[in-house]
């Protein structure tokens, strides 16, 4: 990755680091048109794998690589301009995975690597474009890679030097060719690629070669639950956030109602024990119990309300009105069970300052008062 400015030019990105995307795309325009179904065809064929990814030990001068796991044809990271940085890439279909299985076939369709480059705005995102370059690639089995270069060489060979002049020749590092960026500027513009910005919300990659056992997930968003209006395209993609990326195909034509009028038995059934209770948890959206849960109310109301209470008494056997009087306590859920953590919520239930509460204490037999400590917490009932 060389930087190939003029002099002067783009003086705002010197001593800045700069964002890179690179993507595997199909070069012929026919299979662009449906590359989205090429390739969520190509992902239920082969569950848990990436088109692409960055041989990490191999690299140089890259910084903080990141790689979506619903974009398995994407990868990004942030360089220096001024270092030395060098990537290598690593793309995992063949181009014969997208022919048509005929005789003649073998040839395989030609990708395109495309990088689109940016730098970092006001807000420090990386959204505004700087450059995008592209080349054409194939993709064979070794042995097929091989037997390919090996015909390459004779035919070349046999030509008139006249001839190989009309061919570009050979280079040590791939060659980039300036293209417009992809798929066009509003996308760019208008659709940042997540990450690398001040929130950092977007997707690591793990260490190593990039293995498909050792991809990150996604965390599931806490409000994602499934709605009985989700499309089966829309139930794909939850499948996917949610960890369920192993039983995509077998959901295929699922709606979200489909997915939601499964019994526990039927998904234990199709999906296993261990995560067939877990699908069937993150389809009913169910949330994790507070370990306990301690109702308040604040004790000037309740001398209020009683003595409201005792007029109503009165009130109602003068005229014979029926209104009750009720108390109104909140609910404090305790997870970590200790005395802190009690002097804390109803420190925070109230708005007053925690050192406020110098003691807490729990009204026992007989009317004593007893000093609430962690080991009583966690016995309340």
């Amino acid at each position: 990755m060389l930087d190939n400015r003029k002099l002067g030019e783009l003086p705002e990105i010197n001593g800045k680091l700069v964002k890179s995307i690179f993507r595997v795309v199909f070069h012929d325009r026919r299979l662009q048109y449906t590359e989205h179904q090429q390739l969520e065809g190509w992902r239920w064929n082969r569950p848990g794998d990436r088109i692409l990814d960055i041989d990490i030990p191999m690299s140089v001068g890259i910084i903080d690589p990141r790689a979506n796991p619903t974009q398995l044809n994407t990868v990004e990271f942030l360089w220096d301009p001024a270092k030395r940085t060098s990537v290598f890439i690593q793309v995992h279909c063949i181009s014969t995975e997208f022919t048509m299985r005929k005789h003649g076939g073998e040839k395989g369709v030609p990708f395109r690597v495309q990088i689109d480059t940016f730098k970092e705005n006001e807000n420090g995102e990386y959204t505004e474009h700087l450059h995008s370059a592209s080349c054409q690639i194939k993709v064979f089995k070794p042995k097929g890679a091989d037997r390919k270069q090996k015909t390459d060489r004779e035919k070349m060979e046999k030509r008139t030097p006249h001839e190989k002049e009309k061919y570009q020749p050979s280079y040590e590092t791939t060659i980039l060719t300036e293209c417009s960026p992809w798929p066009e500027i509003t996308y760019v513009n208008n659709s940042p690629s997540p990450g690398f910005n001040s929130s950092h919300s977007s997707f690591s990659l793990g260490e190593g070669n990039g293995s498909p056992n050792h991809q990150p997930e996604p965390p599931p968003p806490v409000t994602d639950n499934l709605l009985p209006t989700t499309t089966p395209q829309e139930a794909q993609q939850w499948l996917h956030r949610n960890r369920f990326s192993t039983f995509t195909r077998l959901f295929t034509n699922f709606s979200g109602a489909d997915l939601l009028k499964l019994t526990r038995d039927d998904v234990i059934q199709i999906c296993g024990p261990a995560d067939g209770i877990r699908l069937f948890n993150a389809l009913k959206g169910r949330m994790v119990r507070p370990r306990l849960t301690i109702y308040v109310c604040q004790e000037s109301l309740q001398l209020r309300e009683q003595q409201q209470q005792q007029q109503q008494q009165q009130q109602k056997h003068e005229d014979g009105d029926s209104n009750g009087t009720f108390f109104v306590y909140h609910a404090i859920y305790l997870e970590e069970l200790t005395a802190v953590e009690l002097t804390e919520k109803i420190a925070q239930l109230f708005s007053i300052s925690p050192c406020q509460i110098s003691q807490i204490y729990k009204q026992g037999p007989t009317g004593i008062h007893v000093l609430i400590s962690d080991e009583m917490i966690q016995n309340f009932q």
